[in-house]
């Protein structure tokens, strides 16, 4: 690997199969552990949160401590340790022998995290052993040239933030999409232009009925192109479908009957953690009452629906990696809260949500405009939102309010914990942060080790203005 791949590798960014680390730690252990109990990966020491290489040799010691834990690990594993140029690669192979522990403890590679995982979390995932999880199947059906969407890929690229300064091919194998010439199921499920060619149970059916019974069908559409369209086709079809008050204050306000972020995170989580084996499709019901998001799923049998609302059972681990990079979701398992933060907000009904063994249903159920109006439950009402003494507006969104608030609580709070307290992706809290870096609204003061950020008062009062 020559100095202009390593470049490239560090421009596509943190993933499922890729790890940046500033410096070499004991803590790396973790990482590796996950990472042999995925699909392995490389992990990258020399490369900043902000993905600047920023150069580190490995040290004897340090090569000798890697070997350390892996001889450790439970079962051994071997690595591949190798320096190039100015940064240091660990290559971890999927493990032969899954599931690996280090320190008595399991990881997996979730999205671009590594997750600890109790030792029957991580039996019942791997209850295949040595069987492909269905999203990193090489796809024999699909044909580069006439199947794949440039637009699709572009849409992926501009939303992951990642520029196309290489060839298609070459980026799609850097992010390990496309293999020995062929695409994985993942990659087909985001980039083909008909997805109903290759995987016919694939799409997204919507339907409107009257009343509340399925006895008479109104209207109805079906959306099988690549996952991203087929995402934002069924969101503008429930916006069109469900009914929008108009509150006129100083200037029109336009509010949807159900909060755009929970419809957003059921139609996600189904598309995410679906069952790509089973024939069935994704269904969205829309009744007088309701509106049912249904996908089919399959579980192992001691995994119930409460188990399920209360830890991350994933289905699609790659699959979900790459809508993670592409800001479609953000962290495995927290998906159901955020929807139950929107109704509550809405100060509506948490959904209902029900697993059969077959399907997995949410059900919101629709409000009546006529005697409970968005107006009526919220905008009368309504809290300020209060932050470091000073109201902020819609120029700031919610994760940097978040940030924020954690900052004036304790300025000397690292990335890491901000992740952790805010439930946010350590990349969606770097990125965040810089936007707030580049509005000169904070600033780091002091080293990066013992250095504390500050918040400039009078920049937001300029905001607020």
């Amino acid at each position: 690997m020559g100095n202009s791949d390593i470049q490239d590798l560090v421009k596509s960014g943190e993933g499922y199969k890729i790890e940046f680390k500033e410096r070499f730690t004991s803590r790396i252990d973790k990482e590796i552990c996950a990472f042999a109990n995925s699909s392995g990966g490389r992990i990258i020491i020399g490369v900043s949160d902000s993905n600047e290489i920023a150069g580190y040799e490995l040290t004897n010691q340090d090569s000798s401590q890697i070997h350390d834990i892996t001889r450790n690990m439970e079962p051994s594993l071997n690595v591949d340790i190798e320096q190039k140029d100015n940064v240091a690669i660990i290559n971890i192979p999927e493990g032969d022998n899954k599931p690996y522990s280090v320190g008595g403890k399991f990881y997996l590679r979730i999205g671009a995290n590594s997750q600890k995982l109790s030792r029957i979390e991580i039996k019942n995932f791997f209850q295949r052993e040595g069987i492909v999880q269905f999203d990193e199947k090489l796809n024999d059906k699909f044909d580069f040239e006439s199947d794949f969407s440039e637009k699709a890929f572009d849409d992926f690229l501009e939303k992951a933030q990642i520029d196309k300064i290489i060839s298609t091919k070459k980026l799609l194998k850097n992010i390990g999409i496309l293999k020995e010439g062929k695409l994985i199921n993942a990659g087909v499920l985001l980039f083909c232009k008909d997805i109903s060619k290759i995987f016919p149970n694939a799409n997204i059916a919507c339907v409107l009925y009257q009343g509340n019974s399925k006895a008479k069908i109104l209207d109805q559409k079906e959306f099988h192109s690549d996952l991203l369209s087929n995402y934002q086709n069924t969101m503008s079809y429930l916006k069109e479908k469900l009914n929008t008050e108009y509150v006129i204050r100083s200037e029109r306000d336009e509010y949807l009957e159900l909060p755009e972020d929970a419809l957003r995170e059921a139609i996600l989580n189904a598309i995410g953690h679906r069952d790509y084996f089973s024939n069935s499709h994704i269904q969205i019901n829309i009744f007088q009452n309701s509106v049912e998001i249904i996908n089919p799923a399959s579980y192992p049998k001691n995994i119930t629906t409460d188990r399920l609302l209360k830890g991350s059972h994933p289905k699609n681990l790659f699959l979900f990696s790459l809508m993670q990079r592409a800001n479609l979701v953000e962290r495995l398992g927290t998906g159901i809260t955020r929807m139950k933060e929107a109704m509550k907000n809405y100060k509506l009904e948490e959904p209902e949500i029900e697993y059969d063994k077959v399907w997995f249903r949410i059900i919101f159920k629709r409000p009546d405009l006529d005697k409970n109006s968005y107006q009526d439950r919220v905008l009368q009402n309504k809290v300020t939102d209060v932050t470091t003494n000073v109201t902020i507006n819609g120029t700031l969104n919610d994760t940097q309010k978040q940030i924020l608030e954690k900052i004036n609580q304790n300025s000397e709070i690292t990335y890491s914990e901000l992740s952790d307290q805010t439930n946010k992706a350590r990349r969606t809290i770097v990125r965040n942060m810089q936007k707030l870096k580049d509005k000169d609204i904070v600033k780091r003061v002091g080293s990066r080790k013992t250095g504390r950020w500050e918040i400039n008062e009078d920049k937001l009062d300029q905001i607020q203005a």
